[in-house]
C-alpha cells in the first residue's frame, strides 16, 4: 500500500468526504418526498407558490429599506448621496444572503416537488390542474397545454430539438446528490449518460423561485434550444417562465423578454456578447440583461477552460484598416519557405548518408545535419518517419544537448546556415541573418527587414551637439516613424512565416466560401466569427489567397473567464473535470465533486497500443474496425483533426466499410449522426469531443455483442479530452470497450515522450508493424499529458492576469457608464469628478498652473491668493475650491432649467399631444449639442430632466471615446511589452505598471472633458428687444428615443455617438446555421377562438400584440 493510499484509509479521500457532507441533505429530501408525493396536482403547485412566498418574505424588511433610501435620494444634496448609494449596495448584498439562507431551508421540499412532478409526467399521459392565467398564456403558444373550462390539461409529450419527446425520466438518488452539489455553487462531475440535464432541473427550479433569474449555459445553440424545450414544461407546470436567448435576435425586445424569464437558456458566447452590447447601449431600452445572479454551466470544462482564453470582441473598422502588407510581402515569404524546404531536404538526405557511416566523426556531422533539418521544418513528414527509426531520435537529442549547453552558447552554429528557425514548443518562428539577406535581395536599404536599436539611436541623438530643440524633435520623430514602419514589416513577415510553417489547412483551420474559419481543436467544430489575433488571421488569408480582411479595432472585449466570475453564484457539470480541478479552484474558486454512478461502469479500458509510425498505426486501426464490425459491434473512432477523419474515411471506403464522418465541415448534422452511432455495425468517425450532450443509446443485440467500441487514433494533449471520448461508451452500466492507438510520430509523443519509448522499442528489437502494449507505456503517456496540461494552465493563468488588468479598468468604466445611462447615480459621479479636478489642479501645479487649470476645466477664478496657495494646507484649499465649484455648478444647472422651463411648459401645454421627445440645443461655447429629452418628464420635473439628459449625453460620449482609445493603447502595449524579456524584465509586470499610467491618463481625460463641457453648458437664447418679452429658445421635435437596431440611428445621433461602434454592437455574432422547420410553437389563426378558453377571438385576446 502506497503512502497516499495509507493516508486515505485513515482519513478518507476527498470523494468520500464530499459524499459524507451531502448525504444528510439527500436524507432530508427523501423524508420530504414522502409527504410531497401524497399531495394532489393542485396542492403540489400551491406548495411551489407557498415556498416562493416564503423566500420572498425572508428579505421583506431589507427590500423596504432599499425602497425608502431610493425615495429619499432626490431630496439629498449631491455631495451627500454617495453614502446613501453605498448603503443601498450593502443592503442589496444582504438580501442575496437572506435568499441563500431561505433556499437552503426549502431545498428538501423544492427538490421533492421537482421529483414528484417528473414522476407524474412519466406515469400519466395527461395531468389535469385548475387553470391559472399563466396556464392560459401557455395554451396560446404551446402544444402540450390545453384549456377545458376552468381546467388546464398538460400532456406528457412535447417537441424538443425537432423531435416529439415523451417524458420518461424520474430522478434517482445519485442525481439528488448532483443537484445539491450544483446548488452549493460547486462542479458536479458525472459520468456520460448519468442524466446531467435532468440533474440541473433541481437547482434551476429551486434558485428560480427567488425571481432573480437563473442562466443555464450550454456549449452550442442546438443544446440550448433542445434543453429549454425538453426541460421547460417541468418548470412551466409550476408557473416559472422559460426562454432561450439563442432563439431571438440581439438587442431585440424578444431577447430582453428572454432575460426577464425565471429561467434563461443560452450559449456561453451569446451571454458574453449580450453583456458587451449592453455596455455599448445608448438608451436604457437597449439593455437586455439583468444583474448576474446564478448560472449553471453545462460541459463546464469546455466553457471555463477550453473557451475561457478566447476573448469575446466586438470590433469595428479602423481608419486605413485596408493598408496592410500581407499580400505585398507574401511572394517574399513563399520564396523563403521554398528555400528552407530545399535546405531541410538537403540536410535530411546528408544526415541519412552520414549516420549510416562507420566513422564516428561523420556520424556526429550526420546528427548535426539532422538537427538542422529538424530546426528547418519539424513537421516534415520524411523527417518524422526517419526519427522513428531505431536510435535516431536519441542521437538527435544528444546533439541538441551539446549545442544548448551554457545557455545556448553554440546554438548559432546550428542556426546560421538556415533561413529561419522554428521552435514548436514555444510556437515561434525567428528569421536568421541569412533569411533577412534572401528577402532583402537587391534592395537599396539592406536594413529593410531589420529592427533598428531605437534606444541606442535616441541616446545618440541626445549627444549630438549644435541641434536646436525643434531639430531634435524632428529627428526623433523620423527615427520613431522609421521604427514603426519596419516594426510592422517585420511583424507581417513573422506572421506570414507562422501561417506557412505552423498552421495547416483542414487541421487548425478550413477554407469555406472564400473565408478562413478556425476549427476548435477540442470538438472539431467550426468557430464562426472567431479570428486569430495579432494579424495571424490575415496572414493565413493571404496564404490561402482569399480576401484579406481589413484590420479592425476593439470596441468592447471580455474573456469568458471574467464574464462568469461576475455571477453571484456559479456552478457547473461535466463528465470530465477532475483532471482540471486545480485550475477550476485557482481561477473560479469552484470545487469539483465526483458523483458516483447509478450503476457500476462495465466498460473495459485497454492499454494504449504503441506503433513506430503513423502508417502502421492507421493500418492497425482499420483492421481493428473490420474485426469489431464482424462481431456486430458499433464503433466510434475519435480523431484529433479534420484531415485524419477524411484520411480514415478514404481508407474505410477502399475496404467497402460503411461509415459516417462527423467533423468541422459537417457539424450541423452532429446530433443526427451521434444518435445513430449505437446501431449494430455502425462505424462513426468523429473528432474527439464531438457529440457532447447527445447520448449514444444501444439496442439489446448490441449490448449482447459487447457494446460500443471506442477507438482513439491519437492521444490528445489533454487527458480530459481522452476521458471524454472513453466516456461515450459505458453509459448507465452498458458494456463497452476503449483503446487508444498511438505512434511515435504523433505530436504529443514527438514533443514529450517518444525518445524513452523509442529506446525501449529499439532495445527489444521491434520490427515494422509490431506494437508495444503495457500499463507502464500508458502511464508514461499520461505523464506527458500532465506536462502539457501544466504548461497550458500556465499560459491560461498568464493570459488571465493580462485580462485581469483590463477587467479592473472595464469594471470601473462600465460602472460609470451604467450610472450615466440609468441617470440615477450620475449626480454622484459628477460631484466626484469636480472634486478630483479641484484636488488635481491644486496638488500637481504651481500657482500659475493651478490658475490656468481651474480656468480651463472648471471655468472659475482661483478662490485664493498666491500667498494662501503657498502657506495653507492643500486639503483645505481643495475643499474651499470644491465648495465654490459646486455652487457654480448648481447655479449653472438651475439656470439651464430656468431658461428651458417656460418653453417646455408652453410646448407641452399647447402641443404636448403631438410630441413625445424634443431636441434642445445646448452649447459649451465650442460646439453645439442637440439633446433629446422626453417632453412629459421635462415638464413634470420643471426641466430638471433636461439637465439630466445633457449630463447623460456628455458623459456617455466622453466615456465611449476615451475607453475606445484606451483599448487600442492597451492592445499596442500588450504587443510592445513582450520586448521587455530581452532586457531580462517581466513583460507582465511592465504591462501592469504601464496600464495603470494609461488608465490614470484616461480617467483624467474623461474628468477634464466632462467637467469642462458641463461647467460651460448653456442654452443659446435670442434676447427679445423688449425686456418684458419672453426669450426665444429654438426647440425642435426629436425622433422617438432611438435604439441600436434602427436604420436611421447614425444620422440622428452622429453628434454624440460613433456610428461604427453602434453598427458593430448591432451585428448578429451567432453562428449562422441553415434554418430548419421547428414545430415547437403553436400557430393560431387571428379569427380562431383563443386557446386560453376565454371564448374571445385570438386577435382580441392573447393574439393582441402578435
Amino acid at each position: 500500500m502506497g503512502f497516499n493510499e495509507f493516508l486515505s484509509s485513515i482519513f478518507g479521500n476527498k470523494s468520500t468526504r464530499d459524499m459524507k457532507e451531502i448525504k444528510p441533505w439527500v436524507e432530508k429530501i427523501k423524508a420530504a418526498y414522502l409527504e410531497i408525493e401524497k399531495l394532489d396536482n393542485d396542492a403540489l403547485r400551491a406548495k411551489t407558490e407557498e415556498i416562493k412566498k416564503y423566500i420572498h418574505e425572508s428579505a421583506t424588511a431589507e427590500r423596504a429599506k432599499v425602497e425608502e433610501l431610493k425615495a429619499s435620494i432626490e431630496s439629498i444634496e449631491l455631495e451627500n448621496r454617495e453614502e446613501i448609494f453605498a448603503q443601498i449596495d450593502k443592503i442589496e448584498k444582504e438580501i442575496l444572503e437572506k435568499y441563500e439562507k431561505a433556499l437552503d431551508e426549502v431545498l428538501p421540499v423544492a427538490f421533492s416537488i421537482v421529483k414528484a412532478t417528473a414522476k407524474r409526467f412519466a406515469e400519466n399521459e395527461e395531468i389535469v390542474v385548475t387553470a391559472t392565467e399563466f396556464d392560459r398564456q401557455l395554451a396560446a403558444t404551446k402544444d402540450f397545454v390545453r384549456i377545458e373550462g376552468d381546467k388546464a390539461i398538460y400532456q406528457n409529450h412535447w417537441i424538443a430539438g425537432g423531435n416529439d419527446t415523451v417524458w420518461n425520466m424520474v430522478h434517482y438518488d445519485v442525481q439528488l446528490f448532483g443537484g445539491v452539489v450544483l446548488h452549493k455553487g460547486k462542479i458536479a462531475e458525472m459520468a456520460t449518460g448519468e442524466g446531467k440535464t435532468l440533474v440541473a432541473t433541481l437547482p434551476v427550479f429551486l434558485n428560480a423561485l427567488t425571481g432573480n433569474g437563473v442562466h443555464v449555459v450550454t456549449v452550442n445553440d442546438y443544446l440550448a434550444k433542445r434543453d429549454s424545450e425538453w426541460m421547460g414544461p417541468l418548470y412551466m407546470f409550476h408557473g416559472l417562465s422559460v426562454d432561450c436567448i439563442d432563439r431571438h435576435q440581439p438587442n431585440s425586445d424578444a431577447r430582453r423578454q428572454a432575460y426577464m424569464a425565471d429561467i434563461t437558456f443560452g450559449t456561453n458566447n451569446e451571454f458574453g456578447f449580450d453583456y458587451l452590447r449592453d455596455n455599448m447601449a445608448i438608451s436604457p431600452k437597449d439593455l437586455v440583461q439583468r444583474p448576474h445572479n446564478y448560472a449553471i454551466v453545462d460541459e463546464v470544462d469546455s466553457v471555463l477552460i477550453d473557451d475561457a482564453r478566447t476573448p469575446l470582441i466586438i470590433s469595428g473598422p479602423v481608419p486605413k484598416g485596408d493598408d496592410q502588407l500581407f499580400e505585398q510581402l507574401r511572394p517574399l515569404v513563399e520564396r523563403l519557405v521554398e528555400a528552407q524546404k530545399v535546405l531541410a531536404t538537403k540536410y535530411l538526405s546528408e544526415a541519412k548518408k552520414l549516420i549510416a557511416s562507420n566513422d564516428k566523426k561523420e556520424v556526429e556531422e550526420g546528427f548535426l545535419a539532422l538537427y538542422r533539418s529538424h530546426k528547418c521544418l519539424p513537421k516534415n513528414k520524411a523527417l518524422i518517419k526517419f526519427l522513428s527509426e531505431q536510435g535516431i531520435k536519441a542521437g538527435m537529442l544528444k546533439t541538441e544537448e551539446i549545442y544548448m549547453e551554457q545557455n545556448n552558447k553554440r546554438m548559432h552554429e546550428v542556426t546560421d546556415p538556415l533561413y529561419f528557425v522554428i521552435d514548436e514548443k514555444l510556437n515561434s518562428v525567428d528569421l536568421t541573418d541569412k533569411g533577412v539577406d534572401l528577402i532583402t535581395g537587391n534592395s537599396e536599404d539592406p536594413t529593410l527587414f531589420v529592427l533598428p536599436d531605437i534606444a541606442g539611436q535616441l541616446s545618440e541623438l541626445e549627444n549630438v551637439p549644435n541641434l536646436t530643440n525643434e531639430e531634435k524633435l524632428q529627428k526623433k520623430d523620423e527615427l520613431l516613424t522609421n521604427y514603426a514602419v519596419k516594426s510592422e514589416r517585420v511583424h507581417t513577415i513573422n506572421q506570414l512565416l507562422k501561417a506557412y510553417t505552423m498552421f495547416e489547412k483542414d487541421d487548425e483551420y478550413v477554407v469555406i466560401d472564400g473565408q478562413v474559419k478556425i476549427v476548435d481543436e477540442q470538438t472539431g467544430r467550426i468557430m464562426e466569427g472567431r479570428r486569430y489575433s495579432d494579424g495571424l488571421h490575415q496572414a493565413i488569408e493571404a496564404k490561402e489567397r482569399v480576401k484579406v480582411e481589413a484590420a479592425t479595432q476593439t470596441f468592447a472585449t471580455i474573456t469568458l473567464q471574467n464574464y462568469f466570475r461576475m455571477y453571484h453564484k456559479l456552478s457547473g457539470m461535466t463528465g470530465t473535470a477532475e483532471t482540471e480541478a486545480g485550475e477550476l479552484w485557482d481561477i473560479y474558486k469552484l470545487d469539483v465533486v465526483v458523483i458516483p454512478t447509478n450503476r457500476p461502469i462495465a466498460r473495459k479500458d485497454m492499454n494504449d497500443r504503441v506503433y513506430k509510425t503513423k502508417r502502421e498505426k492507421y493500418k492497425a486501426v482499420i483492421e481493428e474496425i473490420e474485426r469489431l464490425v464482424q462481431a456486430g459491434r458499433p464503433v466510434l473512432v475519435g480523431t484529433t483533426s479534420v484531415e485524419i477523419s477524411e484520411m480514415l474515411s478514404k481508407m474505410l471506403t477502399m475496404r467497402k466499410i460503411e461509415h459516417s464522418v462527423l467533423n468541422a465541415k459537417l457539424h450541423q448534422k452532429e446530433a443526427e449522426i451521434v444518435a445513430k452511432a449505437g446501431f449494430s455495425c455502425a462505424v462513426t468517425i468523429a473528432t474527439n469531443m464531438a457529440g457532447r450532450g447527445t447520448d449514444i443509446k444501444l439496442s439489446p443485440e448490441v449490448k449482447a455483442a459487447g457494446g460500443l467500441a471506442i477507438i482513439g487514433t491519437e492521444r490528445h494533449e489533454s487527458r480530459r479530452v481522452d476521458r471524454q471520448l472513453r466516456g461515450r461508451a459505458g453509459r448507465q452500466g452498458d458494456p463497452g470497450s476503449s483503446v487508444f492507438f498511438v505512434s511515435l510520430e504523433d505530436d504529443l509523443m514527438r514533443l514529450f515522450s517518444s525518445d524513452r519509448i523509442a529506446s525501449v522499442m529499439d532495445k527489444l528489437g521491434f520490427q515494422e508493424g509490431e506494437m508495444i502494449e503495457h500499463k507502464m507505456i500508458s502511464n508514461s503517456i499520461e505523464r506527458a499529458q500532465k506536462k502539457v496540461e501544466e504548461n497550458n494552465f500556465g499560459i491560461r493563468k498568464r493570459l488571465l492576469e493580462y485580462d485581469d488588468v483590463m477587467n479592473k479598468q472595464r469594471t470601473v468604466v462600465y460602472t460609470k457608464r451604467r450610472h450615466a445611462l440609468m441617470g440615477e447615480r450620475i449626480g454622484m459621479d459628477i460631484v466626484n469628478m469636480i472634486w478630483d479636478r479641484c484636488a488635481n489642479a491644486i496638488e500637481n501645479n504651481d500657482f500659475e498652473g493651478c490658475q490656468m487649470e481651474l480656468l480651463q476645466t472648471l471655468a472659475m477664478e482661483t478662490p485664493f491668493t498666491e500667498e494662501e496657495f503657498r502657506n495653507e494646507k492643500k486639503e483645505k484649499l481643495a475643499e474651499k475650491t470644491f465648495n465654490i465649484a459646486m455652487e457654480n455648478f448648481k447655479r449653472k444647472t438651475e439656470r439651464l432649467a430656468q431658461i428651458a422651463n417656460p418653453v417646455i411648459k408652453q410646448v407641452y401645454e399647447n402641443q404636448g399631444h403631438m410630441y413625445e421627445n424634443i431636441l434642445i440645443p445646448i452649447t459649451d461655447g465650442k460646439r453645439m449639442y442637440n439633446i433629446s429629452c422626453n417632453l412629459k418628464a421635462a415638464y413634470e420635473s420643471e426641466s430638471k430632466e433636461v439637465v439630466k439628459a445633457f449630463e447623460k449625453s456628455i458623459l456617455l460620449h466622453v466615456i465611449d471615446e476615451a475607453w475606445k482609445e484606451n483599448l487600442r493603447e492597451l492592445d499596442e502595449l500588450k504587443h510592445s511589452v513582450q520586448n521587455a524579456s530581452y532586457e531580462q524584465k517581466d513583460p507582465l509586470l511592465i504591462y501592469k505598471l504601464e496600464s495603470v499610467t494609461l488608465f490614470d491618463a484616461m480617467v483624467n481625460k474623461i474628468n477634464n472633458q466632462t467637467v469642462s463641457i458641463l461647467m460651460r453648458g448653456q442654452i443659446p437664447v435670442q434676447e427679445a428687444p423688449d425686456e418684458q418679452a419672453a426669450r426665444h429658445v429654438e426647440v425642435r421635435q426629436a425622433a422617438p428615443e432611438q435604439r441600436q437596431d434602427m436604420s436611421k440611428y447614425r444620422e440622428n445621433k452622429q453628434d454624440l455617438n460613433d456610428p461604427n461602434q453602434q453598427a458593430a454592437a448591432n451585428q448578429d455574432t451567432r453562428e449562422h446555421q441553415k434554418r430548419e422547420p421547428i414545430r415547437a410553437e403553436k400557430t393560431v389563426g387571428r379569427n380562431d377562438p383563443c386557446p386560453c378558453g376565454s371564448g374571445k377571438k385570438y386577435k382580441n385576446c392573447h393574439g393582441k400584440n402578435v
